[in-house]
């Protein structure tokens, strides 16, 4: 994840993008869940 957000990694903040992308993720799959 840090790869496609190099911004993060240079800032010191990778932790958070990786915690965003994986509760981004989880909020799709839910979604996909409830909707479909």
């Amino acid at each position: 994840v840090e790869e496609l957000i190099p911004e993060l990694q240079a800032g010191g903040h990778s932790d958070i993008g990786v915690i965003g992308v994986a509760l981004g993720f989880v909020l799709m799959m839910v979604l996909d869940v409830a909707l479909g």
